[in-house]
């Protein structure tokens, strides 16, 4: 009986990380690129109390077994990569990407991360750079007397603008790709970047459209790809079974304290 008070515990610490998952997934719902979590669960180690086949009569054997289980625990949370909205916003740094594929920043320490925010900025030196200040990568530098409302990009990716007082656009850079064997391998690193792990892979790079790469956008940013309404369902969900595993340690408590008060 005290089996199952510990049993329904870890039902209800399992439900808690459940919640802790999507309240991040809502309080993200207006990140740009973020992608939705899912927590996964899965049973813990069992009791074997009779095995299955064991010897009934000497003709005979059991066809089932008793295995009492000691309740469940989180096993991962998985992010799920599905592509968010794309949201027009005129700005003429913003890139969305349709498709497969991160853009690639180079951080403070030389390594680098991956992102699918495309909310751009050009930095004091006329190079493209995240909200952060890190570079694009590979790198795009803006010509020297540029009009930043004739930047243009490509659905290929390909970077050109125009310079006062010439009326063809020049061409400056070419946006690059990058994608995974396993994106939910990747590592979250905050500020809506990503970094390389064993479990994601190496990253793979491509050219916008070609070889299975999604496309480049321009002036569209990719919102994120929570669902509030399913989300709202997920948090109903996790709050009954919270609540039964709750019923759960007060029915046994109520077993205990009669089993307790046999003797008076």
């Amino acid at each position: 009986m005290v089996r199952s008070l510990w049993t329904a515990a870890t039902g209800m610490n399992s439900q808690q990380s459940n919640l802790d998952t999507i309240s991040n997934n809502l309080s993200n719902v207006n990140t740009t690129g973020y992608k939705q979590q899912r927590a996964e669960f899965e049973d813990l180690m069992y009791q074997n109390v009779k095995l299955a086949g064991t010897p009934a009569t000497e003709d005979t054997v059991t066809p089932v077994g008793i295995q009492q289980g000691a309740g469940a625990k989180l096993a991962a949370t998985q992010r799920i990569f599905t592509q968010g909205s794309l949201q027009n916003t005129g700005v003429d740094t913003d890139v969305a990407v349709v498709g497969d594929g991160f853009f690639r920043v180079q951080q403070y320490d030389g390594s680098y991360a991956y992102t699918r925010d495309g909310t751009f900025k050009i930095d004091s030196n006329g190079q493209l750079v995240n909200s952060n200040g890190l570079r694009v990568m590979p790198e795009v530098i803006m010509p020297e007397g540029f009009d930043i409302h004739t930047l243009a990009i490509s659905d290929d990716g390909r970077v050109t603008v125009k310079i006062f007082g010439q009326d063809d656009p020049v061409d400056i850079a070419q946006l690059e790709l990058y994608r995974f064997p396993n994106n939910a391998g990747l590592e979250a690193a905050g500020d809506n970047l990503y970094k390389v792990t064993n479990a994601s892979g190496q990253a793979i790079a491509g050219r916008p459209g070609f070889e299975g790469f999604g496309v480049t956008k321009h002036k569209f940013v990719e919102m994120s790809n929570v669902s509030v309404v399913n989300e709202m369902v997920q948090m109903i969900v996790a709050q009954r079974a919270y609540e039964f595993d709750s019923k759960a340690i007060q029915t046994s408590d109520s077993m205990l304290s009669t089993a307790v008060n046999l003797k008076r």
